[in-house]
């Protein structure tokens, strides 16, 4: 299994690779996000199975690393390692793609029972476009457009829609549209969901999404994916 490490602390990047070395893994090292870019989708020795990607790099950062090979339809499972562990940073690397987050310090223990989880699960095939009348959503490419026109969102409106989008046809509840969209453990104010669709409706339009009476919220004139 090969493992590609961007991470720009030269002592803890060798750490880890000596860890995964003596776990049966294979593991390249890059120290900044060009490189992570370059060695991800370039580099003439094959597909990583799973990347480990630190948030704060030189460069590129980590989430630009990610938006960047989703963006490019590059699947592999990514696990972002690092100091930042606000609810917001993990949502936010969530949103842009990530599999999984595991903050500094760590439990190496923990770090390779996570990357055999990755493996294990793979990168699923996942829909180049959502559609619903002529609104479509691109995971991909992170864009949003009605009809040839694009609408800029933001990467948690983004996620928001993708969530409603993901469910044609189905009433999801604010609760489960926190728990994907914000953190499974969010103790915020359960308001922020309304104004965000609020901020969708004002976008997309307001008749794209519907509130159903004690149910939630449901994206209007779905289709299939393409």
């Amino acid at each position: 299994m090969r493992v590609l490490v961007v991470e720009d602390e030269a002592a803890l990047a060798e750490t880890i690779r000596d860890g995964l070395t003596g776990a049966g893994f294979v593991a390249d090292v890059v120290h900044d996000g060009v490189d992570a870019l370059w060695q991800a989708t370039e580099a003439p020795h094959g597909a990583y199975d799973v990347i480990v990607l630190d948030i704060m790099l030189p460069g590129l950062s980590g989430y630009e690393v990610c938006r960047t090979l989703r963006a490019r339809e590059v699947w592999t499972p990514i696990l972002m390692l690092t100091a930042k562990d606000g609810e917001y940073d993990q949502a936010d690397a969530f949103d842009l793609g990530a599999d999984d987050y595991l903050t500094k310090p760590f439990s190496f223990v923990v770090l390779i029972a996570r990357l055999r989880a990755l493996v294990r699960r793979g990168a699923p095939a996942r829909p180049v476009v959502l559609t619903a009348g002529d609104l479509s959503l691109s995971p991909g490419e992170r864009r949003v457009r009605r009809g040839d026109e694009p609408i800029e969102v933001t990467p948690r409106e983004f996620a928001m829609l993708e969530f409603l989008m993901r469910h044609p046809g189905q009433a999801v509840t604010k609760r489960a549209i926190l728990e994907n969209v914000w953190d499974a453990h969010f103790n915020g104010d359960p308001n922020i969901v309304e104004v965000y669709i609020g901020y969708l409706r004002k976008k997309i339009g307001r008749e794209s999404i519907e509130t159903v009476r004690g149910s939630g919220y449901r994206i209007a004139g779905h289709d299939t994916e393409v």
